[in-house]
């Protein structure tokens, strides 16, 4: 009773101008434009949502370097610095580049009091899985059943996966690529291994990019076109989506799927203001392109950036946390708040389970329904992946 009538109090307040300032305040970590355009958007909109700190509102945004990597101390001290505010009751990494594992363990040690959520992780799934309360991540375990699975349902009898050594030493996206070749085996596709040029390499991310573009087509040729395509790494995303619009093959989604990633560089697709950050009118856009590019059918993603929806999902989840004492690894409350902000779209996921077996009860990996566009979504969410795929290391 008394949350209600405090509630309708801060009403009554807001109407007449008399905002009460927050009890806390939440803190959003995420890249840049230029670095991670996406999870950048969805921090915006928490701030559109809940008001920034300096305007009496609950959110400080902080980015950090796009040299991240060789910037790692400055990384590490913009998250810190948020703890000095002593309001501060949640620290959201939108992407958890190298960096946030020291960050998490100093804000740990000087504010015990605070939340800590790690969405996207670049660091071990042990140490920052330690470090944080809740880890968040696209499931490379499931996905790397349900993504051959889908393109089969798309009409491929073939799939290729397209990769190079420095992300195949990467666990999750080795034991992807494993579970893939397995699924592949068991549903009765080809399983095609394909090395590109490693876009951080001597030939830079133009080089990786042109050998993709001159490639697809003799593959096409040499394996026709009921060939899906999948590629580990962002950089081949766009000319990858680029031939198989115009050439022929499958693509199922990309390695972090969006409507954003690779299909407007691809398909030469612009967005308005208004627009960005619009998801259904987003994918509406690249749809209908796709279909007018005759294409339909053929090529797929998520309705909803992961990196733009779960940083604001998060921010949802935390406030229940704090305000309605829901448990920060509740797993139906987590699928409730990225539900709430993706109508239409299914979700699932699971524990991250490591390769020995060993499950992290505040790891999730989780995963969207694939879109396709022109035929609409394969419920790939509603399958259930075969147990035998999670031993898979």
């Amino acid at each position: 009773m008394r949350k209600y009538l405090y509630g309708i109090l801060m009403f009554i307040l807001s109407v007449f101008g008399f905002a009460a300032e927050p009890d806390y305040h939440i803190g959003v970590v995420s890249g840049t434009v230029s670095q991670s355009e996406d999870s950048l958007r969805g921090a915006e909109e928490i701030v559109k949502m809940y008001g920034s700190v300096d305007k009496g509102g609950m959110v400080t945004h902080v980015t950090y370097p796009d040299n991240f990597m060789q910037e790692m101390e400055t990384t590490i001290s913009q998250m810190v610095g948020l703890a000095d505010d002593p309001k501060m009751k949640v620290i959201i990494v939108g992407e958890a580049v190298p960096g946030t594992v020291e960050a998490f363990r100093r804000i740990r040690e000087a504010r015990p009091d605070i939340l800590l959520i790690a969405n996207a992780p670049h660091e071990d799934p042990e140490i920052i899985s330690e470090a944080s309360d809740l880890v968040t991540n696209p499931d490379n375990v499931a996905r790397g059943y349900l993504i051959v699975k889908a393109a089969k349902n798309m009409g491929a009898d073939k799939f290729m996966h397209i990769s190079f050594p420095r992300h195949l030493s990467y666990e999750l996206l080795s034991r992807r690529r494993n579970i893939m070749a397995e699924a592949a085996k068991d549903l009765g596709m080809e399983f095609i291994e394909m090395s590109a040029p490693d876009p951080v390499s001597d030939v830079g991310v133009a080089g990786a990019q042109q050998y993709i573009l001159e490639q697809v087509p003799s593959w096409l040729e040499k394996y026709g076109k009921n060939v899906a395509f999948f590629a580990t790494n962002d950089a081949h995303t766009e000319p990858l989506l680029k031939r198989v619009a115009e050439n022929g093959g499958y693509f199922v989604e990309a390695d972090l799927p969006s409507p954003t990633m690779g299909y407007p560089g691809a398909l030469g697709i612009k967005f308005s203001e208004d627009e960005k950050g619009n998801w259904p009118k987003i994918l509406k856009k690249v749809e209908d392109t796709v279909v007018a590019k005759g294409a339909t059918g053929r090529m797929g993603t998520w309705a909803y950036s992961y990196n733009f929806i779960s940083v604001v999902a998060l921010a949802d989840h935390a406030r229940n946390v704090i305000e309605n004492d829901v448990d920060v690894t509740d797993f139906d409350a987590i699928m409730e708040s990225l539900k709430k902000f993706t109508p239409g779209a299914g979700w699932n996921g699971s524990n991250y389970t490591d390769v020995n077996g060993i499950e992290k009860e505040n790891f999730y990996l989780l995963y969207q329904d694939t879109y396709v566009l022109g035929k609409g979504y394969l419920n790939m969410t509603e399958e259930t992946v075969p147990e035998k795929y999670f031993k898979i290391k």
